[in-house]
């Protein structure tokens, strides 16, 4: 195109979304912007603002999982392309990276600014083929498929207790269906849904029973987003992708690398000021950093020197600041608690010492 990129690209890295509208009518800022526009986010606040608002109203609707996240460049870069794999027809995402580095959570905020229904999998123990079984049917393709609502489903690969899950989940990926998943009682129940959910339009309207059950799997090919959260790390990872191509042929693989120094920062210098009264707060910020990065090349070393591998997550850097700050607030509770003692003892011997000028008092006066 005889074209210099670095000419075009006004803001970088370059990022392309649908829920944060940056384009007015006529170009004119003070009119209301078009809504559901795709467009280049050049306005990184504006992009900020509306994450940082969309968490905090995830978190007041959703108390028991509250997330208490950072939103710094790299983060909502990866929120962007999450929101916009699941937004596409039959988008599926393959997120991969290590544990820990955010992949879960900010799907479910990007789920939740996108407005569909976030699926999840309790995995208690005994849990086995027919409890996976049962889920699929019920939480997943009769929840996405009856009503036509969007569903996404992450599955994460601690998750997977039994090669046959990801069997079905290359099955979702390829055809939106898993095959002889559903049972006689099964088939009866969806087609009875069917009809009563649809009963008042032509959706289903003069259909057999096997009509309806076709228009029902339609729906929920349509309605299901498969988001997978995998590590790299083992050969279970390079085994499950050679087995079932359609995690890489249908899925857009979105790669969580290490955080960069500013996001490393950026995270810091959140977490410790909700320190109060703390001097050096910069200074510290920046140990914290270079420690973070020292211990990383220190894992290179380690590999180049001994052939071993040790993992440094963002986890682990979240760990050394609450560590921190939890050592702090115990050391501070225990100077108050010394100190306080120390009050205490001084009052005492005060209140002593003028007892005693009382008495001395009384004494002189009584004195023949």
């Amino acid at each position: 195109m005889k074209k210099d990129l670095d000419n075009l690209i006004e803001v970088k890295p370059l990022l392309f979304g649908s829920f944060t509208p940056t384009i007015y009518p006529d170009g004119d800022e003070s009119k209301k912007p078009l809504s559901d526009i795709y467009c280049e986010l050049t306005m990184r606040d504006l992009v900020r603002k509306n994450c940082e608002s969309q968490l905090e109203e995830f978190n007041t609707m959703n108390r028991s999982k509250a997330m208490d996240l950072v939103l710094f460049t790299d983060a909502i870069e990866h929120i962007v392309k999450i929101h916009r794999v699941i937004t596409t027809q039959f988008g599926n995402a393959l997120l991969v990276g290590v544990g820990g580095s955010g992949r879960k959570s900010l799907s479910e905020l990007a789920t939740f600014i996108a407005a569909y229904e976030m699926v999840q999998l309790e995995m208690v123990k005994g849990y086995g083929m027919k409890e996976w079984r049962e889920d699929m049917v019920n939480n997943l393709f009769a929840a996405a498929g009856i009503e036509s609502n969007p569903h996404v489903f992450l599955l994460a690969d601690t998750q997977i207790i039994n090669e046959a899950f990801v069997e079905d989940i290359n099955n979702i990926l390829n055809n939106g269906k898993i095959p002889n998943l559903y049972c006689a009682e099964d088939v009866q129940k969806i087609v009875e849904d069917m009809k009563d959910t649809h009963k008042s339009d032509d959706l289903i309207k003069g259909l057999e029973d096997a009509g309806i059950l076709e228009v029902f799997e339609t729906s929920a090919k349509n309605s299901i987003h498969v988001v997978l959260a995998f590590s790299p790390i083992g050969d279970d990872f390079k085994r499950r992708l050679r087995m079932f191509p359609a995690l890489v042929n249908c899925c857009t693989i979105d790669w969580f690398l290490p955080w960069p120094s500013d996001a490393l920062q950026s995270v810091a210098e959140f977490f410790l000021s909700k320190v109060e009264d703390l001097p050096q707060k910069d200074g510290i910020v920046a140990i914290c950093v270079d420690m973070q990065e020292r211990v990383r090349q220190l894992t290179q070393r380690y590999l180049f020197e001994l052939r071993r591998y040790y993992y440094v997550t963002p986890t682990s850097y979240l760990i050394l600041i609450k560590t921190f700050t939890t050592l702090l607030e115990q050391k501070r509770n225990e100077n108050y608690g010394g100190i306080t003692k120390y009050e205490r003892g001084l009052n005492q011997m005060q209140k002593a010492s003028d007892q005693a000028g009382d008495i001395k008092e009384k004494l002189i006066a009584l004195i023949p």
